[in-house]
């Protein structure tokens, strides 16, 4: 790689440190192709984002940024989770490490705040943005329904009023038919 080329990489890694709001690092030593592919296709789809790094390089993008505490973890064979959505990176990963014993994560930082696993794994934890907007959307239809139940219950409660008097009517009726056919048996 010439200095030009590293020169870019540099600046795409600063990009990354200043436009995101976590940034996780890992080691993915034994871990193939096919499977960084996939973590790829999974990070890309909850929009969080994985990269193989050069760590030469990144120690020096990261420099004079608030991921400057991060600088010891990369040594060996090691690659950045980063998004703006800070639960949804740390789920990814999380759950990934889980089913990929080759992937290990080994810290991470929100801007100047280091994270350790135990932080990380916290993070995954929680309910990502999305379950979050589910939630507060359903608490919001949940009375509008109510008030829609309770507007209609009236109508419903006097088409059962109705319904049931129709039966009991019927049933007289049905009653009092019978009734002569029976005293015709006594005869």
């Amino acid at each position: 790689m010439n200095r030009t080329a590293k020169e870019k990489v540099v600046s795409e890694f600063k990009d990354i440190f200043s436009n995101s709001e976590i940034v996780i690092a890992v080691h993915y030593e034994g871990l193939d192709a096919v499977a960084i592919s996939s973590l790829r296709k999974e990070t890309y789809d909850k929009n969080v984002s994985f990269k193989v790094t050069k760590n030469r390089l990144i120690r020096l993008a990261i420099e004079k940024t608030p991921y400057e505490n991060m600088l010891e973890l990369f040594k060996g064979p090691t690659g950045i989770a980063y998004s703006e959505d800070v639960v949804a990176a740390s789920k990814i990963i999380h759950n990934f490490s889980k089913q990929n014993a080759s992937l290990s994560i080994i810290g991470g930082a929100l801007k100047d705040k280091a994270l350790d696993i135990s932080g990380i794994k916290y993070l995954a934890s929680l309910s990502s943005l999305e379950e979050i907007r589910a939630t507060i959307i359903a608490m919001l239809s949940t009375p509008a329904s109510r008030i829609v139940s309770v507007i209609s219950a009236p109508g419903a409660q006097v088409a059962r009023v109705l319904g049931a008097y129709s039966v009991t009517k019927l049933a007289k009726e049905a009653k009092t038919e019978e009734k002569p056919n029976e005293e015709e048996k006594l005869k």
